[in-house]
């Protein structure tokens, strides 16, 4: 007889459950987060077991690799497509879990895509990049705004990467403000170091070299943008389709139209955040450095609001990005924006 098995997995502990063919629970049990003790629970009905489902929002990357280590054919559920069930008078975890493998029966379970471990380190340390970026930005706000309450002037960015910390003392005659603003300085120079260390490991780990060659062909996208396209995109053939990459990019408008009507819009953020913020800042620059990117984007302003016209320009490049990685083929600028 063939079993299901769904995991709800929590931060500390996690609910797992077992459905038979005819939809009735076999096993509910809750467990501590400790892989062998999973493994024991499941280990009965492994031979009978069609898959199991593990839904989680962040904690994952131990049980998913611990259960394909072990044999198991492991679904990553994609908790922001579970469709849930409102007849329920009452809810809880176990019927949750019940829930995710009863959708697996019915072949209705909305899966994720499990990254690839061994490049899976890579790219969320380019996260991790992504957060200290806005943290030396805080600080070099924060200085910056320091000296503008003390002197009535404006301190550029680069003026401030110019500077020494024996030269930002002189600028503040305050022996409170100076001391304050010189820690800050300190900080935000770390940062700044273990973001360039950072970046240099991260080129050194890339898997494929090439692929990020090509993607620096793109007007706009430079070897930051690049590693975040391709690390973030993963395999580009988990995607059927051009149009489904650009709903993962966030590029596709969300909108809910009955009999003609506009009746909401819902799901903006489902999608990957990282590929939004990496075509977006790649739309700007080739609007800012390329003739033929910006006569289309001007012709786009000229009917749409700016944002719109800019975002169109973001989708073009997310499009020929998809086709770049999936054929293998060069971009083609005429072809994009002719």
């Amino acid at each position: 007889m063939s079993l299901y098995a769904a995991i709800d997995l929590h931060s500390s502990n996690s609910v797992l459950a077992v459905m038979d063919g005819d939809g009735k629970p076999v096993l509910r049990c809750r467990r501590p987060n400790d892989l062998p003790r999973l493994l024991s629970d499941l280990a009965p009905y492994r031979d009978d077991l069609v898959g199991v489902a593990v839904e989680s929002t962040y904690n994952w990357y131990w049980l998913v690799d611990g259960l394909m280590d072990h044999g198991y054919v492991v679904h990553l559920v994609n908790t922001t497509a579970i469709p849930q069930y409102d007849g329920l008078k009452h809810g809880d975890d176990d019927s949750d879990a019940l829930h995710l493998a009863q959708l697996m029966r019915l072949g209705l379970l909305p899966e994720g895509y499990i990254y690839p471990r061994e490049q899976r380190g890579t790219r969320d340390l380019l996260r991790r990049r992504f957060s200290l970026v806005r943290q030396a930005v805080r600080l070099m706000l924060s200085i910056q705004s320091s000296f503008s309450r003390s002197t009535g002037k404006q301190l550029s960015a680069n003026k401030l990467r110019q500077l020494s910390p024996s030269q930002l003392v002189d600028l503040f005659p305050e022996l409170s403000t100076r001391y304050g603003v010189l820690i800050q300085f300190k900080l935000w120079m770390t940062v700044q170091d273990q973001i360039k260390a950072l970046e240099t490991w991260i080129r050194k780990d890339l898997a494929r070299p090439d692929l990020l060659a090509r993607l620096q062909s793109v007007p706009g996208i430079g070897p930051i943008l690049g590693m975040t396209i391709l690390l973030e995109s993963g395999a580009i053939e988990r995607f059927e389709s051009v149009g489904d990459y650009a709903s993962y990019c966030r590029m596709v408008e969300s909108v809910r139209l009955s009999n003609g009507k506009r009746k909401g819009h819902g799901n903006r953020k489902c999608g990957n955040r990282y590929l939004c913020w990496a075509f977006m800042e790649a739309a700007n620059y080739a609007v800012r450095y390329d003739p033929l990117i910006r006569r289309w984007y001007e012709r786009k302003r000229a009917r749409k609001h700016r944002v719109v016209a800019i975002k169109a320009v973001a989708h073009k490049l997310a499009r020929a990005c998809y086709h770049m990685l999936h054929e293998g083929t060069t971009f083609d600028l005429t072809r994009a924006f002719g």
